[in-house]
């Protein structure tokens, strides 16, 4: 009897530990939390996602960032490892044992080609976590799901968002959702080297006026650049970039009155007034022998930036960014240019009014910072924690987005802020002084990757530059913000080379694109041709 009493009891000690196992209330274990709400309070959230990594077993989260563009725009992939020291610290002062790797900075030269490769790889899963560039590729990376919507995540950060220049969030925008945080943007001017308009009797101190004034337009520009060829004060009139048409050289429809895009219908517009025009300026400089037939296919180091620098010629349609660029880069006889040597060769207007009665314009491409919609999947456990992934890559974007750094970038490669408060910092002359010394608290590795575009051009000449262009963003256009545009954007740059090399005349050359269109099912579903060539129009 002793003993069944005994076995008893431990049959029911044993019930009851089984029972706390398999979910009873004595000793029961809760799975770690997958799920995070983001607050709008940047420390809270990144204390409870380091919380949340950490007790689900991740010590260290792995991202890469992939950037392009001009040689001293390298902030738009060392603003994310900035980032993510600045969080990594945040979680180091809280006791989390969490840390951010960026495994990978891949940064080139040419936009498209950075764009067509992320296209490749991201179907196999081999695209960058972070990926900036162009604003126009935007929406079809947007519409083929290869990056994140992260308009549920931006309500939290509202005064954030409200600080950013608001044209600048729209461009940041598809059909309505919010798929990136804008990194830079710029404007375009028409640069004129001062020895040679003084040469040749051009007063470039009232330029600015004039143009701004719509008294001094393309035809005036073709008259002052055949001067400077025939009077041999310059081998060329004008220089201008190669390339793809956009986002360059479609400055000339917009300076024609024409359009790129129609608000009511969603659909491209070739303009074919416009279009015509702005073939017509090309092909008569070119046949004139004041722009080179062949600059389409020119080399940037060796021909294009060097043929501006060392003066031989009048006129350039360039980018703010050449400002700062030509400080930097071996392009002047072996040397780069001293802030003061740029400032003493170079004035710059806005980009001429195409006629008499039109108006001067600029153009802006932003640069936009946008998330793989599959960031962060080389970590563990990503299906189950990719909420708190994307959350994370989301906060990344936010700290890359701080005033100092943003203003770094803009002060080192000469794009305009996107940010109110950056604007701010770019004019403070103790901020600047700590900038040129490096004496930020800033990454050592980002430290040692700008030092020398930080040594060339942290100069107060630099701060006044990019404060006398702003205005510019009051003549701005945006090319248009859709998949198509791309294609057409390519049927342009062809057009121009023809026209230039003398192969087709603009009018041939405008048949061309309409045919080009119309032989394409997806363009000539989205692309609207109006107007006619006009007649008896002349140029100059």
């Amino acid at each position: 009897m002793k003993a069944e009493v005994i076995w008893l009891v431990a049959l029911l000690f044993l019930g009851v530990a089984a029972s706390g196992c398999i979910g009873g209330t004595g000793t029961e274990t809760q799975a770690p939390s997958t799920e995070v709400q983001l607050t709008g309070d940047f420390t809270k959230d990144v204390i409870e996602i380091g919380k949340v990594l950490e007790a689900n077993g991740i010590n260290e989260v792995k991202f890469s960032a992939w950037g392009s563009g001009d040689p001293n725009s390298v902030m738009r992939v060392y603003g994310i490892v900035e980032a993510a020291r600045r969080i990594n610290r945040i979680w180091e002062e809280n006791g989390i044992n969490v840390r951010i790797v960026i495994t990978e900075t891949h940064y080139v030269a040419s936009f498209q080609d950075a764009y067509k490769d992320y296209l490749s790889k991201q179907p196999l899963g081999q695209a960058g976590d972070f990926f900036v560039n162009s604003y126009a590729f935007l929406p079809t990376l947007a519409e083929e799901g290869y990056i994140l919507d992260i308009t549920d995540y931006a309500y939290a950060y509202k005064g954030l968002i409200d600080d950013f220049y608001p044209s600048l969030i729209e461009a940041s925008k598809y059909k309505g959702r919010l798929y990136g945080l804008p990194q830079d943007t710029e404007a375009r001017p028409l640069y004129v080297r001062k020895d040679v308009a003084e040469k040749i009797g051009l007063d470039v101190n009232s330029l600015p006026e004039k143009v701004k004034n719509g008294e001094f337009t393309w035809s005036d520009v073709y008259y002052w650049a055949k001067k400077a060829k025939e009077s041999g004060a310059a081998e060329w009139g004008l220089i201008h970039r190669k390339g793809s048409a956009h986002p360059d050289l479609i400055q000339f429809i917009f300076a024609f009155g024409g359009k790129l895009y129609d608000e009511e219908t969603g659909k491209l517009v070739v303009d074919v007034p416009a279009v015509y025009k702005w073939l017509y300026v090309e092909w008569k400089f070119a046949q004139d022998g004041l722009l080179p037939k062949d600059i389409m296919s020119w080399d940037w180091a060796k021909q294009i930036h060097p043929t501006i620098v060392e003066g031989r010629t009048l006129f350039d349609i360039g980018g703010t960014w050449y400002w700062t660029e030509w400080q930097t880069k071996q392009y002047y006889h072996g040397r780069g240019l001293k802030p003061e040597e740029v400032k003493d060769w170079f004035a710059y207007t806005l980009f001429p009014a195409g006629e008499k009665g039109l108006k001067p314009v600029t153009l802006s491409q932003p640069f936009v910072w946008m998330i793989n919609s599959k960031a962060g999947q080389q970590n563990p456990k990503y299906d189950e924690l990719k909420d708190v992934y994307h959350k994370l890559a989301f906060l990344i974007l936010v700290k890359a987005s701080d005033p100092d750094i943003n203003a770094i970038h803009s002060v080192i490669s000469a794009h305009l802020p996107v940010r109110k408060e950056a604007a701010k910092l770019i004019k403070d002359e103790k901020w600047l002084n700590n900038l040129k010394n490096l004496n930020l608290d800033l990454d050592q590795e980002v430290k040692e990757n700008i030092k020398d575009i930080v040594k060339a051009t942290v100069n107060p000449i630099n701060a006044q530059f990019l404060a006398d262009v702003s205005y510019m963003l009051e003549y701005t256009h945006f090319a248009p913000a859709h998949p198509k545009y791309p294609a057409l954007a390519d049927i342009f740059k062809e057009a121009v080379d023809k026209v230039l090399r003398g192969e087709m005349t603009p009018k041939e050359a405008v048949d061309y694109i309409i045919q080009k269109v119309q032989a394409d099912p997806e363009l000539a579903q989205n692309v609207e041709i109006v107007g006619e060539i006009p007649e008896n129009w002349t140029f100059p």
